[in-house]
Parts: structure tokens; sequence; C-alpha cells
């Protein structure tokens, strides 16, 4: 695995626990992710590793992120964030600290952060 797909997946491992738990919902999500961002074998055993333990993100690094995985990230996170049915304030002040650390532009980020949830809900309102 690439050093930007692992940071994307401890990201989304951070945002899973914003809330101070992992719910059944948010594990399976991070399977799926680790599964589509090429986490296979070792490196997916030690990402489950990593995500039984409490993560912020401060515990990531974020510098191997091109714009486009920054994008990427972003939009992942916020479908993270309401997997279990509904984004906690928890949650959206991880996303900010998110868009704070990948250095998007604010009207870039909000567009982001706006699109992201509508497709979100959406989804969630299929199953």
């Amino acid at each position: 695995m690439h050093n930007h797909q692992e940071s994307m997946l401890k990201s989304l491992i951070a945002i899973a626990w914003a809330d101070g738990r992992v719910d059944a919902e948010e594990e399976g999500l991070v399977e799926v992710l680790l599964d589509s961002l090429g986490a296979h074998g070792a490196d997916a055993e030690a990402l489950r590793e990593y995500a039984k333990t409490p993560r912020t993100l401060d515990d990531v690094e974020l510098t191997y992120l091109s714009e486009s995985d920054r994008v990427l990230l972003l939009n992942h996170a916020v479908l993270l964030s309401f997997v279990d049915g509904e984004q906690s304030e928890d949650e959206r002040s991880v996303l900010n600290q998110l868009v704070q650390k990948l250095g998007l532009e604010e009207e870039q980020a909000s567009a982001i952060l706006a699109s992201a949830a509508e497709r979100s809900k959406k989804l969630l309102a299929q199953t």
C-alpha cells in the first residue's frame, strides 16, 4: 500500500472515532474503504489493529496527499460521519479540523462538505 492510501485510511479511522466510538456501520464502511483503497493482507490487518484504539487526526501524516486525494478524503470523511444515521457535533468538529489540516480553500471545502452531506443523506435514505 502506498503512503497516501495509508494516510487516507488512517484519517478515516480518526473520523470514525470522532464521537468516541466506532459503530458497526462505521466499521463496515472502513472495511469497504480498505478494499477500495487497496489495503489487503498484512496492510489491512495492520489498519484494522490501528482502528481498535481511539485515534485523532493528530495521529496522521497528511503530507503524502495530492490535491485530488485531499478532495477524495474529505468526501469519504463526510460519508463516514453520516453512516450511523446522523452527523454529530463532534464529527462536524473533526471534519472542520480535517479541512484545516488538508489546507483546502474555505470556499472549496464548503462546497465539498455541502455536496458530500447531500449525497450521504440521499444514500442513507435509500438504505
